[in-house]
This record gives structure tokens, C-alpha cells and sequence, in this order.
């Protein structure tokens, strides 16, 4: 883990956070800054840094990603009308926190294109 990652903190709970989900290897929480009345952050207990840096052996690892956003957006009941799964990669795109994680996006109306 490297010392100075947020989400390594928080996955190992030495920064609090409003928890979702958790399990030995990934965690889903609110994200501190929402931008949609549903928004969820999914990661792994491994450090990735980014997407850019999935290899083949992280194929189980997305999934399993894929699958717990898709199961708090049936919880959340925002199914139905719609949500977003976004990875930023890099400044441009709006990462801030190097290490890989999936927006959950939804109750409200998105627009396209984004940003």
C-alpha cells in the first residue's frame, strides 16, 4: 500500500468513510463530493493506480467491480430510469485519487456528452 493513497487509508479504515459495501478485497462508499443524488466510488483492495494499468489478471477484479455497482444501483432502486459507471484516467478526465476506482452515478438525468 503506498503511504500516501487516500483510498488505501480508507480501505484499510484509517480514514473514516460512509461505507456500502465491504468484503476482503473491495469496498464501495459515498463519495465525499457527489455530483449526482446516487454517487457511489467502488475499489479494490489492491493498488491499482489507475485503469490504464489493468492487466489480464485484473479481468475478475473488474467484474467483480461491474457487479457491486450494478447491485447498489438495484439497491438504490435507480435501475430502472438509468445510472452511469465512469473510470477517470488522469487530470484531464478528473482523476484526483490514483488508484483505480468505478463511479456510480444515477438518480438524475445525465448529459451527453460528458463534462
Amino acid at each position: 500500500m503506498p503511504q500516501d493513497c487516500l483510498f488505501c487509508k480508507i480501505f484499510a479504515g484509517e480514514i473514516p468513510s460512509k461505507e456500502v459495501f465491504r468484503d476482503p478485497e473491495m469496498m464501495a462508499f459515498e463519495d465525499i463530493r457527489p455530483v449526482a443524488p446516487v454517487h457511489v466510488l467502488v475499489i479494490p483492495k489492491e493498488h491499482v493506480p489507475s485503469v490504464a494499468e489493468v492487466q489480464s489478471q485484473h479481468q475478475a477484479l473488474l467484474y467483480r467491480m461491474v457487479e457491486l455497482a450494478n447491485r447498489i444501483a438495484e439497491e438504490r432502486q435507480i435501475s430502472r430510469e438509468g445510472y452511469r459507471l465512469v473510470f477517470n484516467k488522469g487530470p484531464q478526465a478528473g482523476q484526483s485519487v490514483y488508484h483505480l476506482h468505478l463511479h456510480l452515478l444515477g438518480g438524475r438525468a445525465m448529459g451527453w456528452p460528458p463534462g
